[in-house]
């Protein structure tokens, strides 16, 4: 499990680090929100730990993109014990906060709560289709379902944002992120045909006008 620490106080970092490497979690670190946008751009964070108050910006305002391209578990760090700050971090999304000075032991307490939380959440049964979302496998009847790796790319962006629309502009923005080429909108109807035809159960749905959704049952 690899988790972002987003902290400009290098003591707090250094000593977090520490601590979450003693207990088997994987840290990487970025003092401001350039650093942090980077590293999520090019690693696999599975959760972020996040300061409030950064050098270059407001943690709130990088949670709302984080929150929005890519959907990771956040606890927020804020030296204000401020309700109103608690408050917007907990209803913008984030899955928990705690004021400095914060212990460490309830710190871990709260990540392993989430990641136990999230391991249950990473496997998603509908109909007679199981995805395994930490191994990108797809299965049909326990019968692993084969798929391109764009297929597969496009068919995950659906299953973690399950009982939401997803554009189909969105589709061709995330396609032209993963393979930088250009793309068009026939070209997400004929992968959208590919997949269904590879899944053969009707659960993608077509929102008229809008794009694709899969909906827990």
């Amino acid at each position: 499990m690899q988790i972002l620490l987003v902290e400009d106080n290098k003591s707090i970092t250094k000593a977090l680090k520490y601590n979450l490497e003693q207990n088997k979690y994987i840290v990487i670190s970025a003092e401001n929100v350039a650093q942090a946008l980077q590293l999520l751009e090019k690693e696999k964070i599975d959760l972020i730990i996040l300061d409030v108050t950064l050098p270059d910006g407001n943690g709130f305002d990088l949670y709302k993109i984080i929150h929005k391209k890519y959907n990771i578990s956040t606890i927020f760090l804020t030296a204000k014990d401020d309700e109103n700050d608690i408050v917007k971090g907990l209803e913008l999304g984030a899955e928990d906060y705690v004021t400095k000075p914060f212990s460490t032991r309830e710190l871990l307490a709260r990540i392993n709560k989430i990641m136990l939380r999230n391991k249950k959440k990473n496997i998603v049964k509908i109909k007679d289709i199981t995805c395994d979302l930490d191994k990108m496998c797809v299965y049909k009847n326990n019968k692993e379902l084969i798929f391109s790796s764009l297929e597969l790319k496009i068919l995950m962006l659906l299953f973690t944002n399950l009982n939401k629309a997803i554009s189909r502009e969105y589709i061709i923005e995330k396609i032209w992120d993963w393979t930088g080429n250009d793309v068009y909108d026939n070209t997400v109807t004929v992968y959208m045909k590919r997949i269904r035809q590879k899944l053969g159960t009707p659960i993608i749905t077509t929102v008229k006008g809008v794009g694709y959704r899969i909906d827990e049952e």
